[in-house]
């Protein structure tokens, strides 16, 4: 008889390219972790919101917000970190895909907070996909970076031909 498998327990193909350490250690503390990587938040999410969305699927440990390593304003991610696995688990099959903040937050497994791991790994100090995003979006601080770098270079061009 084939056993049912917990579609929430399973790892996504995400992994962090910065993990010290071998592919099969990375999914091995996956698969006993109990940390989540919420992304896609607003700039404007508050941890207590975390708390609160978070804490209803089990007892949470921590909750570490991520921030622009040069502003140290948050920048759309954060940890969330439970006791227990089925917590966290709870929250990938009950959290995961939900609106808050007018978002559609998403969660995967992490292997577990360090310090440092905080920080956007951006150029500018932000998220990554920050960097190269073209369209506005309010929730993430308007304009991305690639955009902003365009109409920079528009604007010079437009005063280079007016004079």
């Amino acid at each position: 008889m084939a056993t049912k498998t917990d579609r929430m327990a399973e790892l996504s193909s995400y992994r962090d390219q910065h993990f010290r350490g071998s592919m099969q250690e990375q999914e091995k503390r996956l698969k006993k972790s109990a940390t989540l990587y919420i992304g896609n938040l607003s700039f404007f999410t508050t941890e207590e919101q975390i708390y609160e969305v978070f804490a209803k699927c089990g007892d949470l440990k921590r909750v570490v917000m991520g921030l622009d390593k040069i502003k140290r304003t948050p920048c759309g991610f954060c940890f969330v970190e439970y006791y227990h696995r089925e917590d966290a688990s709870n929250a990938m099959r009950y959290v995961s895909g939900t609106r808050l903040d007018d978002r559609i937050i998403r969660t995967d497994w992490d292997v577990g907070f360090s310090e440092g791991r905080q920080y956007g790994r951006g150029k500018s100090g932000g998220q990554v996909r920050d960097e190269y995003r073209t369209d506005y979006d309010g929730g993430r601080g308007g304009y991305g970076k690639a955009a902003i770098k365009q109409l920079s270079q528009n604007k010079k061009r437009y005063q280079q031909w007016m004079s």
